[in-house]
């Protein structure tokens, strides 16, 4: 399951990579390229912090209270 899912992380960085390229170039609507910025500011976030994206913005809640 984890080869599955660090597989489809590695080609969202691809085509996020490509599309900020073409984004930049004009090959590709900037929205596009937005798009391809956002999922590499995730992606370095990750790397930091050695956490997945979802744990670093998720909320606490009820884990605080415990």
């Amino acid at each position: 399951m984890m080869d599955t899912h660090d597989n489809v992380k590695n080609v969202l960085d691809a085509i996020s990579v490509f599309t900020l390229i073409g984004s930049f170039l004009e090959m590709l609507t900037p929205v596009f390229g937005l798009i391809g910025a956002v999922i590499g500011l995730m992606r370095i976030a990750e790397m930091v912090t050695g956490k997945n994206f979802y744990d670093l913005i998720r909320k606490k809640g009820t884990d605080d209270a415990q």
